[in-house]
This record gives C-alpha cells, sequence and structure tokens, in this order.
C-alpha cells in the first residue's frame, strides 16, 4: 500500500461507509470548531430566528464535510473481513 503525500487527519470507518474519529490533533481541531459554532449559532438564532440556525447547521456540515473529503481517506464499504 502506498503512503499517502499528506497526512490523514480522518481514516475511513473499519465498518461501513465513511469517516471514523480523527487521527491527529488537527483533526480534533476541527471537531472542536465545528462544535463551538454549532453552539454559538444555538445560543444566538435558535430562540428568534431558527431559520438563521438551520441555515447555520447546513453550511457548517457542508465545511465539515468538505474538510472530511480534502484531510480524510477516500471513504468505501468496508466489513469487518477486510484488513
Amino acid at each position: 500500500m502506498e503512503k499517502p503525500s499528506h497526512k490523514i487527519w480522518f481514516p475511513a470507518k473499519r465498518n461501513g461507509w465513511g469517516w471514523g474519529f480523527p487521527s491527529c490533533w488537527q483533526g480534533w481541531a476541527v471537531f472542536i470548531i465545528f462544535y463551538l459554532l454549532l453552539g454559538f449559532a444555538a445560543f444566538h438564532w435558535m430562540p428568534q430566528h431558527p431559520r438563521h440556525f438551520f441555515l447555520a447547521c447546513v453550511l457548517l456540515s457542508l465545511l465539515l464535510i468538505g474538510i472530511f473529503c480534502l484531510k480524510g481517506e477516500k471513504p468505501r464499504w468496508r466489513w469487518s473481513k477486510d484488513s
């Protein structure tokens, strides 16, 4: 197996499709920033402007998925029998 030219922040899950938990501090920093921004949006927009909060959730989620695609392994279906 070839070594990737960049460090993987989000390895692929062992079972199923998608990404697992971060494998380095940069990945954990992305998670922490994501949840802080989500909490900020909830605190400021949820009571009076739920549409703004929904839009913030969608945009933050798309940004997180984009970071997963750039800094993570290519996701594919995996099952327990795979090594």
